[in-house]
């Protein structure tokens, strides 16, 4: 779109009179539009904290850097001169009011800034009257710890209490962990009574119903069969429901229609699409992993596996336990082994080996680190990691069980692997090295013949005779060009030295290793040799030690036997959430002491013993919690019971005006939340409605920014280390991390990409195209078509005046396509398209 056509949106805006725009500074970021909402720039850079006795709610990923990395930091290096007994300066680090308030020189953190903070100025060393600690400089490591705290702000859990008088408390014992609500067997229960009897449409329906007569409060209405069907779709496939299908349910007299709409959504083979990119969030998939990881690897192998699981309802048990330990079960297939994708696809972090044995040693501590917290905050919803340096602080999780975790991982091999069977692959790989050398000399000799002018030609026909057994040896061979997937093997990492200051990776195929402890978490100060095994809290007696190979498999049964009902606990809450906008537990990677408790625990019990007694199947869930009439209510807020004539709201005190709704965080569920799509619903809407999207399943990724792209964005290309701009933009995980929720924002950039974009401006033409193709005739046949395939309904009759208003021309000639196109442009940003109600 010309220039001039871009800067002319904001004013059409105006003319149109329509829904505000999802570009509109006031737009909500996760509730109604023109609600209110906070809004930060792209690059936000926090202003200093005010003090204050207790630090602000931190994110699951801040929580865990903190208590992994700062605080045994901390702990070790500045408690001893800023705590509570010894507070020199005036400065205390042991909670997070005095981090905020800094010492007698003034305050020593910045958050977001940490060249301005003099808490990373003394420990750089930088300034020969400001160095920190006494002892000696801190390494590199240490000093990008606390510098990469205060660029996430400095984030200091609560409570504010001094740490040192927490570190002295043990954490949760053992026998009060078994106790724990998340850690105790499941309690089913009988559904309370209710008043509304006839309410209820499942059984998950009296125990919300319940609490909300409890609180004088009564459900929405249900929802029309428009907005049903919108949401249902959306939910399941991730895809907006054609208006045809709309027509189709809206017109359907049966009284199972909406029960036959959930059994054909969740028959799709877009549910999987939809719900496998829910699992890579929390796996941290990518389809270009670091630069120096050197692989012929393909990723999306992992990605397809995960959604045909998901497809065909592989029970939630087995569609683990094949992740973790595919290759040590006797009973998958070789096309199983994608699965191993879970640990395959890993991130791995640079190993110098001209460097020390002990640093190498940290740098691969470090990878275990990361994969525990993947493999545990994903299943068990549990911050184990934070035991690597001591024991948990909080949660019934010792350093030992770390150590136990850890020695099956030190065991696992990152390792690629075709998808067949083993003699065939041996034969696949046997040839493919073959082949490999064989084009080699056949380079060597054409180099020579370039030198020695003499056997110029017998050598040159040498060269021919090795490229053309290769190439025989690539026809004759099955399979020879069958793609290679991530995955791992049992074999030991051993890092050993390699002469002065240098060190050498070796591995140990098909041996398992125990490791020892590292005293605070350093591998140069090793300590009691731990048992592989499963942690202590969900075992049954003493842990039974791990024997078979490298553990995996062993680790997966315990998940599944042992920690069942905290397993199911944690997958019912994750689909509940994506349901119902918020989980049962709005913690759902943190099931410990330090995450929130449920507001239903009676139900999320209930619900979690049923998905096991139905064979651990998603479908199931999903069918049970969209056939509810939880589910089925209206976005709108009920109407409140009778209630006495009340003062008028200007008689009232001025304290006492704006008072939230009753129960404002639909935290009782007496409506369905208004939701914000993810980016890749949204630009898959925009695709659909312009007739351009490709629905192809599987397959390798491409670019989002490839103008020919029509894919589903859950094909486009996501690299570890820098997001295409629309990820980026729309509040994407970073895939570096566990990312167990998405948290959405609203900010300029996001305003600038709609009325900038280049993927606007096409999507607008091709949906003119389909217009012209679909509703022939006049304008007001095309505006009701736009609005039908874009929101799912007719326009309104003041709609159609603005459409008209704003299309006529001077001339009494038709609307231009440049006019059209920006019309629709308008169209495609509105928020209607990008909220879900």
């Amino acid at each position: 779109m010309a220039t001039l056509g871009r800067a002319w949106l904001g004013s059409a805006l105006a003319v149109l009179t329509i829904a505000p725009l999802a570009l509109a500074v006031g737009s909500s970021a996760s509730g109604a539009p023109n609600a209110p909402s906070v809004q930060r720039a792209a690059a936000p850079q926090p202003k200093p904290a005010a003090p204050a006795e207790t630090s602000p709610a931190l994110s699951p990923a801040d929580l865990t850097f903190f208590e992994s990395r700062v605080r045994p930091l901390l702990a070790k290096h500045c408690y001893g001169c800023h705590a509570q007994k010894t507070v020199q300066g005036g400065l205390r680090l042991d909670h997070a009011a005095g981090v905020r308030r800094g010492g007698d020189s003034g305050p020593v953190v910045e958050p977001g800034k940490p060249d301005a903070s003099r808490l990373i100025q003394a420990v750089r060393f930088n300034d020969t009257r400001l160095q920190m600690p006494p002892a000696g400089k801190l390494s590199e490591a240490e000093i990008q710890i606390l510098t990469t705290w205060v660029e996430r702000g400095a984030p200091y859990p609560a409570p504010a209490a001094p740490i040192s008088a927490v570190v002295k408390k043990p954490g949760m014992s053992l026998e009060d962990g078994k106790r724990f609500w998340s850690l105790r067997p499941l309690l089913r229960s009988n559904p309370p009574a209710v008043k509304q009897r006839q309410w209820p449409a499942r059984r998950i329906d009296a125990y919300l119903l319940a609490k909300l007569e409890a609180a004088g409060m009564q459900p929405a209405p249900r929802a029309d069969r428009r907005t049903l069907i919108r949401r249902a779709a959306f939910d399941l496939t991730g895809l907006p429901p054609t208006p045809e299908e709309i027509e189709a349910f809206v017109n359907d007299p049966a009284p199972d229609a909406y029960v036959r709409l959930v059994d054909r959504l969740l028959a799709s083979p877009h549910y999987g699409e939809r719900w496998g990119r829910h699992w890579l969030d929390l796996v941290r998939y990518c389809d270009v992993p670091e630069s120096w990881a050197q692989t012929e690897a393909q990723p999306w192998l992992y990605r397809d596996w995960v959604v045909q699981a998901l497809n065909s309802d592989l029970p939630y048990d087995r569609f683990v336990k094949q992740q973790l330990a595919a290759d040590e079960l006797p009973d998958a297939q070789p096309a199983d082994y994608a699965a191993l994708g879970f640990l395959g696809l890993s991130p791995v972090y640079w190993k110098e080996l001209k460097l020390a044995p002990d640093v190498i040693k940290t740098v691969v501590a470090e990878e275990w680190e990361e994969r525990i917290n993947t493999v545990t905050g994903t299943v068990l919803g549990l911050t184990v990691a934070c035991a690597r340096c001591h024991d948990h602080k909080f949660d019934p999780v010792t350093q030992k069980d770390y150590y136990a975790l850890a020695g099956i991982l030190a065991s696992t091999k990152l390792a690629p692997r075709l998808l067949l069977p083993t003699a065939e692959a041996e034969r696949v790989l046997a040839a493919r090295a073959t082949v490999k050398g064989l084009e080699a000399e056949a380079k060597r000799l054409q180099d020579a013949a370039a030198k020695d002018m003499a056997k110029a030609a017998e050598l040159k026909q040498q060269a021919m005779d090795k490229s053309a057994a290769a190439v025989e040896m690539r026809r004759a061979t099955p399979h020879f060009d069958a793609p290679l997937a991530y995955a791992v093997e049992s074999a030991s990492l051993e890092v050993l030295p390699d002469g002065p200051d240098r060190t050498r990776i070796d591995y140990r195929a098909g041996v398992a290793q125990d490791v020892p402890m590292h005293l605070r978490g350093n591998p140069a100060s090793p300590g009691q040799v731990v048992p592989r095994r499963f942690l202590s809290v969900l075992s049954a007696g003493e842990p039974a030690l791990f024997k078979q190979g490298s553990g995996r498999r062993e680790l997966a049964e315990a998940i599944f036997r042992d920690a069942a009902p905290l397993t199911a606990r944690v997958l019912v809450n994750r689909v509940w959430k994506h349901h119902f906008g918020r989980g049962l537990v709005e913690t759902p990677s943190n099931f410990g002491a330090q995450g929130d408790r449920p507001t239903h625990p009676e139900l999320l019990d209930d619900l979690a013993a049923r998905f096991i007694q139905n064979g651990w199947s998603l479908k199931w869930l999903h069918r049970e919690l969209m056939l509810s009439a939880a589910y089925q209510q209206s976005s709108a807020y009920a109407a409140p019971p009778a209630q006495p004539a009340r003062t008028p709201v200007r008689n009232l005190k001025p304290e006492t005006r704006n008072l939230k709704p009753m129960d404002a965080e639909n935290r009782l569920l007496g409506r369905m939340p208004r939701r914000r799509l993810e980016v890749e619903a949204w630009r898959d809407a925009i695709l659909s409605a312009s007739g351009s999207l490709d629905r192809k399943l599987g397959g390798a990724p491409l670019e989002l920014r490839e103008p020919k792209n029509a894919r589903r964005t859950l094909y486009g290309v996501v690299t570890r280390r820098e997001l295409d701009d629309l990820l980026r933009l729309y509040d994407f995980p970073d895939p570096i991390a566990h990312s167990p929720a998405r948290f959405h924002t609203t900010t300029p950039l996001q305003q600038l990409f709609v009325l900038n974009s280049d993927f606007i401006g096409r999507q607008a033409g091709a949906l003119l195209a389909r217009l012209r193709s679909e509703a022939r005739g006049d304008a007001a046949g095309q505006v009701r078509r736009a609005h039908a395939l874009l929101y799912g309904r007719q326009p309104s009759e003041r709609e159609l005046v603005a459409a008209a208003k704003f299309l006529e021309t001077n001339t009494g000639a038709p609307a231009s396509d440049e006019l059209w196109k920006q019309y629709l442009e308008v169209l495609l940003a509105r928020n209607e398209l990008m909220f879900v109600d």
